[in-house]
């Protein structure tokens, strides 16, 4: 556990989280410690339904038991693609770990009173809570291996948005597609994982140079088995990046007419498009 000013990082495994409460000292510790106390049952909780979590979404499968696994089931259950719940874990976690400390400030109107906004970031995936007032800004980055940032979000607390997700061929998650980065809006972090990693995937092309591999090969525990991932991307004609990026366009624009997410931003190389 490292505090750095306000913020609190856990990590446990695979879960990276950075949190942050805009509160009063004893107010925000409290929090914080209600936060790594749900974080040390995380793990075991998803180890438990592991084979299930890595199966291939169908209908007849059964409901998992665990609340973050229940959680990444129901952001998965009524989609038409290969999928797995796993595609939502790190925004599930988030959320779950976001809902922790709502819930303890709820029960008090002193906390209540006194806490103007909280985040969890797992890996990217943001979950946020604001009181009437305030407001969340976030930045986005195109490419992490060369951080800049090129474009910024602020919500305020009448915006139904709640949850951020990013998700790209460069990223520490797997994706079939070659975008640099797809940021998401959403109601809640789960939502936004499932959408940025699909329109991620659907920002795509055929192009000699493109090199991509088994994900078992990339990732040993990969839940999508011998399904090809990105793992090289050359520079692209400008023709070539605009197809790629109208065709993730058109995915996003999928999750937003269903109401799924509100807005969408997609990278490659320089180009990008924001669908909203």
């Amino acid at each position: 556990m490292i505090q750095k000013q306000h913020r609190l990082h856990l990590q446990d495994g695979p879960i990276d989280l950075i949190i942050e409460v805009d509160s009063i000292k004893d107010i925000r510790e409290n929090l914080y410690l209600s936060a790594k106390k749900r974080l040390n049952t995380v793990l075991r909780e998803l180890v438990s339904e592991l084979d299930l979590l890595k199966s291939p979404w169908e209908i007849g499968n059964p409901v998992p038991k665990g609340r973050i696994a229940k959680k990444m089931y129901l952001a998965v259950c009524d989609l038409d693609v290969f999928v797995t719940p796993m595609i939502a874990v790190a925004g599930a976690v988030a959320d779950e770990i976001l809902e922790v400390m709502c819930t303890t400030v709820q029960k008090s109107n002193y906390y209540f009173e006194n806490v103007q906004r909280m985040y969890v970031n797992n890996g990217g995936d943001l979950a946020f809570w604001l009181k009437s007032g305030s407001s969340f800004s976030a930045g986005v980055v195109d490419n992490i291996e060369k951080p800049e940032l090129k474009t910024k979000v602020t919500l305020n607390y009448q915006s139904p948005v709640r949850g951020i997700a990013t998700s790209g061929w460069r990223g520490r998650s797997l994706s079939l597609g070659i975008a640099d980065a797809v940021t998401v809006l959403s109601k809640t972090a789960v939502e936004a994982d499932v959408a940025a990693t699909l329109i991620a995937n659907d920002v795509n092309i055929e192009f000699p140079g493109i090199e991509k591999l088994p994900a078992s090969e990339v990732k040993d525990d990969s839940d999508l088995g011998m399904i090809p991932v990105t793992v090289d991307v050359p520079d692209l004609p400008d023709v070539q990046v605009a197809k790629a990026l109208n065709r993730g366009a058109k995915t996003a624009r999928k999750f937003i007419s269903k109401g799924v997410i509100e807005t969408a931003y997609l990278s490659l190389q320089k180009q990008n498009i924001i669908i909203q």
